[in-house]
């Protein structure tokens, strides 16, 4: 949906109920699921996810997977609106024990509703520093309105367009964490042909991750923590975050190989995430090479 006909669909919805956002965005979920070329790299991800069952089964899986994800969309629509969004967390107490010292990088993937969760983070923690980068896009509709509301809730967002962006922006996100604040990566989206990226092991394939997360780590000694928000219910999201992990290396010769064992973690928790949440998978582009 791009950005007038959403807002034409949220007025609607505030003047008929929210009956008709559900209907109307499952309705272009279904023309996506038929149209669109990149649900045959959905069939052919969950066809690697599950390479024991059939074409058919791949494709509901990519059907539902379509549908699961108007629900990002419904649930932004309740939150502002007035629909409190609650949630339930594991993990949780890791994450305080850092912010305010030594600050922490929140490693996203597009596996739950990343959003929600960097909205309910700056509520928790009102006097909480945090910083996002985000992917620019040329024509970002939908995702331009997403990033509009973030920055309204206090989120602070640096935009990382697909011909390079400022080296100031990384020197921002090293100060900020040297403050005790938090800055959320993207891991598992390598947005520019230049970036500097690895492959992992995933999924029985291989799978190209950019470096950049690690090595904020690596300078600032502030911890990764793998962090995961997954829908329970309407407006309501279980928050899940792995052990932190440190990224040390005293001689500069090891620092590639430090850097591809701490990529590979996250690749083996992110696998061991989406095999309990498959249907929760909104990465649409090719991941697995």
């Amino acid at each position: 949906m791009k950005g007038f006909w959403y807002g034409f669909l949220e007025t609607m919805t505030r003047i008929c109920g929210s009956w008709l956002f559900v209907v109307v965005s499952r309705s272009i979920a279904a023309g996506y699921f038929l149209f669109s070329e990149n649900a045959k790299e959905s069939r052919r991800f969950y066809g690697l996810l599950y390479p024991r069952k059939s074409g058919f089964f791949h494709s509901l899986c990519t059907f539902r997977q379509y549908q699961n994800f108007t629900t990002i969309h419904y649930d932004r629509f309740l939150a502002n609106h007035g629909q409190k969004t609650t949630f339930t967390s594991d993990g949780w107490e890791k994450l305080e024990a850092v912010v305010g010292e030594k600050g922490a990088i929140l490693l996203m993937s597009h596996l739950g509703n990343w959003e929600i969760a960097a909205q309910l983070l700056q509520q928790q923690e009102e006097t909480l520093k945090l910083l996002l980068y985000m992917g620019v896009k040329e024509k970002e509709g939908v995702e331009g309105l997403q990033k509009e509301q973030l920055q309204d809730s206090g989120v602070r967002i640096i935009g990382a367009p697909r011909d390079g962006g400022s080296p100031f922006d990384a020197v921002e996100g090293i100060r900020l964490l040297q403050d005790g604040g938090l800055i959320s990566m993207t891991g598992d989206i390598v947005w520019r042909g230049d970036q500097r990226s690895m492959e992992v092991d995933f999924l029985g394939g291989r799978a190209r991750v950019p470096e950049a997360p690690y090595i904020f780590a690596m300078v600032s000694g502030a911890p990764i923590f793998c962090f995961y928000s997954f829908r329970t219910g309407k407006n309501s999201y279980q928050f899940s975050l792995a052990d932190p992990l440190y990224i040390h290396c005293e001689q500069r010769s090891e620092r590639k190989r430090t850097i591809q064992k701490a990529a590979q973690q996250y690749a083996d928790l992110l696998e061991e995430q989406l095999r309990a949440h498959p249907l929760e998978w909104y990465h649409f582009d090719r991941f697995i090479l």
